[in-house]
């Protein structure tokens, strides 16, 4: 039985772009899977503090040597890196927020990365220690950066997954979402098709999907758009609950 980690990283949790790309690609998954374990991480609902001096002590501290929150800390990491481990799929919902990752996920990641644990140094470097995984990452943006020098993303969280030594990465982009409506469904409907061919069977549910999207565009969830500096705003679909209502 094959086990897939579900992480999403869009501060409007399951109404995110990011989150519905992953929604759709598990829909698939699901069907070649059907026995299949699904684990979800959803850092909108359960943030990960941000790593702080005595957050890094505690990952510093012997075993023996932990205090009662040091423990806890160590312990919430662990779970963290349980579900790492236990994983064969990890599938990862990106949303971009100011040319960068959500704050949280950058959190994760700075929970999960742990010399001698998901890591260890070597003469000839670093080497990673949770090998054998198949990561699919899906990254929504307001404005067009794939392969640009302002996708920092795509760099960063490659880098990251390798380090720990997940190699083995897919990344499928929803992009142009905050510039037009036309721009938005096209960039939607690119990806769709690349996560209809990714398994190599398409869902065969395109035209009920689509609709199924303009509803849910037409009642109002907002989009994962690039909270970028200057007048770029996160933009709301008309009539859309405003963001404090989603957060």
């Amino acid at each position: 039985m094959k086990t897939l980690l579900q992480i999403k990283s869009s501060i409007f949790s399951e109404g995110g772009q990011s989150s519905r790309l992953t929604e759709r690609f598990i829909a698939a998954w699901r069907e070649s899977n059907p026995d299949g374990q699904v684990i979800v991480r959803d850092l909108a609902l359960e943030p990960i503090p941000h790593l702080d001096a005595g957050r890094f002590g505690a990952f510093l501290a012997k075993p023996g040597e932990r205090s009662a929150a040091q423990q806890a800390v160590i312990e919430h990491s662990d779970a963290l890196i349980d579900e790492l481990g236990r994983a064969d799929v990890v599938v990862l919902g990106l949303p971009m927020y100011n040319f960068g990752l959500p704050s949280t996920l950058k959190a994760y990641f700075d929970h999960v990365a742990r010399a001698g644990v998901t890591f260890r140094y070597t003469e000839k470097g670093a080497v990673g220690l949770l090998t054998g995984k198949k990561v699919y990452v899906f990254s929504a943006r307001g404005g067009l950066y794939a392969g640009t020098s302002r996708d920092t993303q795509t760099p960063y969280v490659r880098d990251i997954l390798a380090f720990l030594g997940m190699d083995d990465i897919e990344f499928v982009y929803a992009e142009g979402l905050a510039i037009s409506e036309a721009s938005k469904q096209q960039g939607i409907a690119r990806a769709h098709a690349e996560i209809d061919q990714l398994l190599g069977s398409p869902l065969g549910r395109e035209s009920q999907d689509q609709s199924t999207q303009a509803q849910r565009d037409k009642q109002g969830d907002e989009e994962d758009a690039d909270l970028e500096r200057g007048d770029r705003r996160l933009v709301a679909v008309t009539g859309a609950p405003r963001t404090s209502e989603l957060l």
